[in-house]
């Protein structure tokens, strides 16, 4: 459980670090600070998903809160006005902790209230209540009640709303339900409520400030409508209850909605491989994650704001699916994607407002095998395989073979070439106008790992499936591939491997994407040149929560992640920390050192800052990106799939020994292939796709 006493409550800087954040299965959300002050546009109590898990709105901003004892006001909530924080409220804040969803206890002069947020799973809905625990109050007032004044946003979260003569003040009353529809397009919201009162108000409140959009430099500034006010008599009841939804309800079934969701979060839990801290912790954040789209299930790349990508889907598919059992899930997601896979491309994004898939990546469907391979060793599911994912697979390396989009093609080397002008093809895909500020057209390091890898799955598929000419043509492919790979990649003056190979000179830059060609099951390295690569990446990138994306000795070095959208994507792969490298970090680590118990004691120290770091940012996940200077701040989306589902997988798998039975053990790839193997292999994959 994480919470925070008073001192933190009560400091500003130290509580509006801190954010918490519920999900509800489809990919809407709520969140905010500990003490209540929104600082994001995209928080608010409910974040609805119009098109699951897609086209996501904020209906409901919060709840302004004052408790009146015997009728003297006492505000506790608190909001970022220009040059002030009014009311504030967190001075009253006793305690946050998540147990398990957020839960404020506030205490006014001997009062006690304590307030509890979570959403009901698999719809667009928030529950809060608030309940009187103790009342140690002096003089025993009288009349002790609560008013909520509910402010409503109604605009895509992505955006910021202001005061307009468009909205629709009317508020439909039923007994305990409230209705509003401010916009002709949009659902209506409905709160259901065990108010003693409903009083109409239509007013608007100006000016609310949002710190870390002005940071961002993006509109920090927005106008919230109040429609009513509830009451709450908390002496004679001593609770009241909101539930906040799409959908109308009954207020008498929260106490139900509250127990039916503590059950599935224990029973989530339950799934975790270990007993052990952290792991469940990890556990606890990767059901956040994995949301449905349809009939089936996707992942949800980072909240805030990101929605289903491919290549974070595939990278984190093993770490939040396979350890935890989850196998269902995993072949859901697995199913979603080979579905629209296209001219052999993986989607990389699910636009939010529903437009065609975008294909413009080329390693997330590599990634896409590597999740395939992953499910296979741990459930033995070759039926799924060979009926739904090989041939697709098939299909994919074709296409590969003779050219897709966007320059994607083996070449004469056997090697994956790829990249257009002005595209951005692997993970280090920032851009700025017509500034790519990775530039990594040609032969990224990464990607002639992740094709290798592939390749020898194939081989793996195919001989399992008793495809012979299959398994003779991925042999021989991934054969030539090593070949050149080690010819072309090994920069013999570092001892690492270049960055990216385009027919230029090589690209030195030391960052963490040749830590792939160790970390994934098929290597092309001998184990020399694996233990060179891990030490240099050791010594030049790796930082208590992650691996920087650049040494810091290189002139383009970027050691803050700040200032306006230009500045930040300016610094986004060039020196930030990812923690989700540390995952493949750790896998290499231990994997050149034979996975010996020094080498397992040393990853464990290695991820023991990022236990304290789930206290710190998105309370109980792990950030997108830190700081490449120490003291590494958090940074980017609050909560990062690919983050939580990496820690865990390297964790339970690396360093605590438990994963599913290695793979037939390869020769090191060093001999020369033959001429024959090698214009077979060029010639093999475009006759199959004939």
């Amino acid at each position: 459980m994480i919470q925070f006493g008073k001192d933190t409550c009560g400091d500003l800087d130290a509580a509006l670090r801190r954010e918490w954040l519920e999900t509800n299965g489809l990919g809407g959300f709520a969140s905010s600070t500990i003490v209540g002050l929104n600082t994001r546009r995209y928080h608010g109590l409910l974040v609805a998903t119009l098109r699951p898990p897609v086209e996501r709105f904020v209906l409901l901003s919060k709840l302004e809160e004052t408790l009146f004892i015997d009728g003297q006001p006492f505000e506790i909530s608190a909001n970022r006005y220009p040059g002030t924080v009014h009311p504030q409220g967190f001075r009253y804040l006793k305690q946050f902790r998540l147990d398990p969803f957020p839960t404020f206890t506030y205490e006014v002069e001997g009062v006690e209230i304590e307030k509890t947020v979570f959403m009901i799973h698999g719809e667009n809905s928030t529950v809060v209540q608030y309940e009187l625990k103790k009342n140690n109050h002096p003089e025993r007032p009288k009349n002790l009640s609560l008013e909520v004044r509910p402010l409503i946003a109604f605009r895509d979260y992505h955006s910021t709303t202001h005061e307009n003569g468009a909205i629709n003040h009317a508020v439909e009353e039923r007994s305990g339900l409230a209705t509003v529809t401010p916009y002709q397009g949009l659902p209506s919201l409905h709160l259901a409520h065990n108010a003693v009162e409903l009083r109409k108000t239509g007013d608007w409140y100006r000016n609310f400030e949002y710190d870390v959009e002005r940071e961002r430099g993006l509109d920090f500034a927005e106008d919230l409508f109040n429609p009513f006010v509830l009451r709450f008599d908390m002496r004679g009841r001593r609770q009241g209850s909101v539930i906040a939804s799409t959908a109308q309800h009954d207020v008498a079934q929260a106490a139900q909605y509250r127990q039916a969701e503590i059950t599935r979060r224990q029973d989530a839990e339950m799934a975790s491989p270990l007993e052990d801290g952290f792991v469940r912790s990890l556990v606890a954040a990767s059901d956040h994650y994995i949301v449905s789209r349809g009939e089936q299930k996707t992942v949800i790349a980072g909240y805030h704001w990101f929605s289903d990508w491919g290549r974070d889907t595939m990278i984190a598919l093993p770490g939040l699916t396979l350890p935890t059992g989850k196998y269902e899930v995993a072949r859901s997601i697995l199913r979603t994607f080979a579905k629209h896979v296209d001219q052999g491309m993986l989607p990389n994004r699910f636009p939010d407002a529903g437009e065609t898939p975008e294909y413009n990546t080329v390693d997330a469907t590599l990634w896409f095998f590597e999740a395939a391979r992953a499910y296979l060793a741990y459930t033995g599911d070759l039926n799924f395989v060979r009926e739904e994912l090989y041939p697709v697979f098939s299909d994919i390396i074709s296409w590969h073979a003779r050219g897709t989009r966007y320059g994607i093609k083996v070449d004469a080397s056997g090697l994956l070439s790829s990249g257009e002008p002005g595209v951005q093809l692997t993970w280090m895909d920032a851009k700025v106008g017509d500034w790519v500020v990775t530039p990594r057209r040609g032969k990224p390091v990464e990607i002639q790992a992740l094709w290798y890898n592939a390749l020898c799955i194939m081989e793996d598929l195919a001989r399992k499936f008793g495809d012979e000419p299959g398994q003779k043509r991925y042999r021989n492919m991934a054969t030539v591939a090593s070949w050149s790979f080690n010819r072309l990649f090994w920069n013999e003056s570092t001892g690492c491997l270049y960055d990216v190979t385009n027919g230029a000179p090589p690209d030195p830059s030391i960052r963490p994407n040749q830590i792939f060609a160790v970390s994934l099951t098929h290597s092309m390295l001998s184990s020399e040149r694996a233990k060179c690569v891990v030490q240099k990446v050791q010594e030049h990138l790796l930082t208590p929560y992650g691996l920087r994306s650049l040494a810091p000795s290189d002139p383009q070095y970027r050691g803050r992640y700040s200032g306006g959208p230009s500045e930040r994507d300016g610094a986004y792969h060039q020196g930030t920390v990812w923690p989700w490298l540390l995952g493949p970090f750790i896998t290499a680590y231990v994997k050149v050192n034979r996975g010996s118990d020094a080498a397992r004691r040393q990853a464990s120290e290695w991820l023991a800052p990022l236990k304290d770091h789930l206290a710190d940012g998105g309370l109980g996940h792990i950030s997108e990106i830190l700081d490449g200077d120490a003291p590494q701040r958090p940074c980017g989306c609050m909560a990062q799939a690919w983050s939580a589902a990496e820690i865990l997988r390297a964790y339970v798998e690396d360093v605590r020994g438990i994963r599913p039975a290695p793979p037939v053990e390869r020769p090191e790839p060093q001999a020369r292939p033959r001429a024959k193997d090698r214009v077979e292999a060029l010639d093999a994959a475009p006759q199959a796709a004939t």
